[in-house]
């Protein structure tokens, strides 16, 4: 009866350790087992590395940025309308502000007139150049018959049929219309230097005047603004009735259609990085539902400090080292960016793949695609080349 009670206590104390030489060896088990799942997921991170994220330089320090052009007056005048607001779309071309024209339309109004008379005046010029042609003719005339005269009167002297004075007379009288006649070519003279081989219409007292009008026309035309491309109207600051000088900005236009990416890499991120390499790009703006593709067009040629209002001055002696950015312009898809529009400034992540060094690492010699703007300089000045042609005409009193 005695070994009852220490039997069962030999048997607890074996189920015990039994108990935990099976917890014990769970728990190595499991400590195995997770051993093995770090060193799966470092192998798959260190792969993952290897394979793709060693050959992508990336940076969500990157922005929206466009051409921001200004619209300014070319003439100083008081704002009469002002056709756009903040936010509308135009058109190269649309009106967007308009000043008061009378005072240039007053010089354009005096320019014509001014054109028309130096045309009437050269009209007369050219005209009185005929009637001094026939001047000359008659005093040319007019000495042969008094030259034949005065030899006629010679040979009769010495038969005592004419007197000594009325040959004196007659040299007197070829002396006369010698001089006549010598007037008369000079004035025919200087009238020739005005106009020889010279049209009316290519006169340059016509020129002188014609580019008056021109002038002024233009100077008319300025008074009308319009949007020098297409685009979004930003910044107004004008409105009717103000006065504005010459110069002064009025609003911008943001060519959204002509868009890009600044992409602010650290300096330790350029080393692979080449002009063409691809870009993937994703805007805050559309989040992951939209990706964008671009390509490297260049990298600054200094950090954004360097080019700041007041740069850090390193040479002092409390220099801290920080680790400096660089600006690296990327080129968007333009079908992407017209499916899914961007604003200036917005946030974007990007991402360069640097595995082809092929390329340059700063772009080469090659000008900018210049900002296609409307000249409307150029088309006013046309119709006043077609108004001056036409003042011309009327006054020259030609036919059509």
């Amino acid at each position: 009866m005695s070994d009852t009670p220490n039997n069962n206590a030999n048997a607890n104390d074996v189920i015990k350790a039994d108990a935990a030489a099976a917890k014990g060896s769970n728990r190595r088990r499991g400590m195995v087992r997770l051993a093995i799942i770090f060193i799966l997921l470092g192998g798959v991170a260190f792969a993952w590395w290897f394979l793709v994220m060693r050959n992508h330089e990336s940076t969500d320090d990157a922005y929206v940025s466009s051409h921001i052009v200004l619209v300014t007056p070319q003439v100083g005048g008081t704002v009469t309308s002002v056709e756009v607001d903040d936010t509308q779309s135009v058109h190269a071309g649309d009106v967007l502000v308009r000043l008061d024209p009378v005072d240039a339309q007053l010089v354009l109004n005096q320019a014509e007139t001014a054109l028309a008379q130096s045309v009437r005046e050269l009209r007369g010029v050219y005209a009185n150049l005929n009637t001094l042609g026939e001047s000359v003719r008659v005093r040319e005339a007019e000495l042969a018959r008094q030259t034949d005269l005065l030899e006629r009167r010679r040979s009769l002297a010495g038969t005592g049929a004419v007197a000594q004075e009325e040959v004196d007379q007659a040299s007197e009288a070829v002396k006369t219309a010698r001089a006549a006649l010598q007037v008369a070519r000079e004035q025919k003279e200087a009238a020739s230097v005005q106009t020889e081989n010279l049209k009316i219409e290519d006169h340059p007292a016509v020129l002188r005047a014609a580019s008056k009008v021109e002038e002024a026309y233009v100077a008319v035309s300025r008074t009308t603004l319009r949007a020098p491309l297409d685009g979004v109207v930003a910044r107004r600051n004008v409105q009717a009735g103000q006065r504005v000088a010459a110069g002064a900005p009025l609003l911008a236009v943001v060519p959204l259609n002509d868009v890009w990416v600044d992409a602010n890499f650290k300096e330790s991120q350029l080393r692979e990085m080449r002009v063409g390499q691809p870009v993937k790009l994703r805007a805050d703006m559309y989040g992951s539902k939209v990706d964008y593709d671009g390509r490297v067009a260049g990298v600054s040629a200094g950090t954004g400090g360097v080019f700041s209002l007041l740069p850090a001055q390193n040479a002092t002696g409390n220099w801290i080292k920080v680790v400096q950015r660089v600006p690296v312009r990327i080129e968007l898809n333009p079908e992407q960016v017209r499916a899914h529009p961007l604003r200036v400034g917005l946030s974007v992540a990007a991402e360069v793949d640097v595995r082809d060094v092929q390329g340059q690492a700063i772009a080469a010699d090659k000008a900018a695609a210049p900002v296609p703007l409307a000249s409307v300089d150029e088309a006013a000045l046309k119709t006043a080349h077609e108004r001056v042609a036409k003042i011309i005409h009327d006054n020259l009193g030609r036919k059509s």
